[in-house]
């Protein structure tokens, strides 16, 4: 009695498999059936890595909330300066640095115009570079000649509207740079051919926090810009200028890196190679019957 009730037992267990194997002689392997496992292997292969390069790529999610908190701002910039014949590259370094940079020269006021004149004769400008720290509040920067006393100014560039502004901004940010960031002015080129005046960048600053996945939190800004072009007038008094004026958003933005979870990455790689397991059998039961039904039209079918 209790044999027959194990063995009752195993039946009734058995009667659950949802995969029920049939004999190796009522199994038939054929060629369709072998290249479209091939064909099933190949996609499965390529889903998988796919789903694999899906899990381990991060993705950013982005969040705004009010900025209280007061701060200072790195600013880094490097800008050439063109003059009016800007099509003629110079690859040498001035040792003369006081005649291209700064504008503190240590050669009397002669010498320092005769310099000048003969770098612009030669159609050369200047490459300006550096780093900024400003308070958190609104305020500009500028690259110009004014400085000069206006005497020296005068007698260098003969009148206002000879000073050529032309410039090309390579790289302006306002902090650290982030994977994706885009900083607007970046590769800017401004070259006048014509009349000379006044460029102004108004440039809007967001705080901006991103986030590593490792945790580390890394300070820095985004910023937008709006560029306007005012071109000198007979009447001007001014000295043409590049003006960087910028103001701070009151919203703070924090970038998080974010990873998949592995129950996330498991569900679709169970559903995308279940999907294709079961697509590639039955597209061998239709193959396998097509050819049946062309070759042998009064043949049985053969289970598979």
């Amino acid at each position: 009695m209790l044999s027959k009730g194990k063995m009752g037992l195993k039946q009734a267990i058995k009667s659950l498999d949802a995969f029920p194997r049939a004999e190796d002689h009522l199994l038939q392997k054929t060629q369709s059936g072998a290249l479209v496992s091939i064909v099933g292997l190949i996609i499965m292969a390529t889903l998988f890595l796919h789903e694999l390069r899906y899990y381990l790529t991060t993705y950013t999610v982005h969040e705004l909330r009010l900025n209280s908190h007061g701060h200072i701002i790195g600013t880094e910039y490097l800008s050439d300066l063109v003059e009016k014949e800007h099509e003629q590259k110079h690859d040498h370094e001035h040792s003369d640095h006081g005649s291209h940079m700064d504008g503190a020269f240590d050669q009397t006021s002669e010498n320092m115009i005769k310099k000048v004149k003969q770098a612009l004769a030669n159609g050369e400008g200047c490459r300006v570079y550096g780093v900024l720290d400003v308070q958190r509040v609104a305020g500009n920067f500028h690259i110009s000649v004014h400085g000069l006393n206006i005497f020296v100014a005068q007698m260098i560039f003969e009148g206002s509207k000879n000073v050529n502004v032309s410039h090309i901004i390579h790289d302006l940010s306002f902090g650290p740079k982030y994977p994706g960031i885009h900083n607007p002015l970046d590769e800017t080129s401004r070259i006048l051919r014509e009349a000379s005046g006044v460029f102004k960048y108004y440039i809007k600053i967001v705080p901006t926090e991103y986030r590593y996945i490792w945790k580390e939190v890394l300070p820095t800004n985004q910023f937008s810009v709006t560029e306007y072009f005012s071109p000198m007038k007979d009447f001007d008094r001014s000295w043409p200028a590049v003006y960087f004026l910028y103001d701070l958003s009151p919203i703070t933005v924090t970038i998080k890196e974010e990873r998949r979870s592995f129950l996330h990455f498991i569900t679709r790689l169970c559903a995308v190679l279940g999907g294709t397991f079961a697509l590639t059998g039955l597209l061998d039961r239709w193959m396998f019957r097509l050819i049946e039904a062309v070759t042998k039209p009064n043949a049985r079918s053969v289970l598979r």
